[in-house]
């Protein structure tokens, strides 16, 4: 089965994929004993909203996802974990 999208669909499925690939590269830097829980995370996040259809909802959960990840990064560096 062949999924046409049209470019703004096309846009916001790669920022999607980029926040996704962000977070697992983030994930690396956590704690070995955190991080197979910290990638579950961002996993079963991704799941949640895999079937949305709303681009308006889509923007925002972008949005969250990349200030849930700036966060989650301070968070990691003030620790130490660079």
């Amino acid at each position: 089965m062949v999924v046409s999208l049209d470019l703004h669909e096309f846009i916001l499925r790669a920022r999607v994929l980029k926040l996704f690939r962000q977070a697992l590269r983030t994930a690396r830097k956590a704690p070995v004993h955190a991080r197979e829980e910290l990638r579950h995370t961002i996993r079963q996040e991704m799941e949640n909203n895999r079937s949305c259809n709303d681009k308006q909802k889509v923007r925002y959960l972008i949005s969250e996802g990349i200030e849930s990840l700036k966060r989650l990064d301070e968070m990691l560096d003030m620790q130490g974990h660079s």
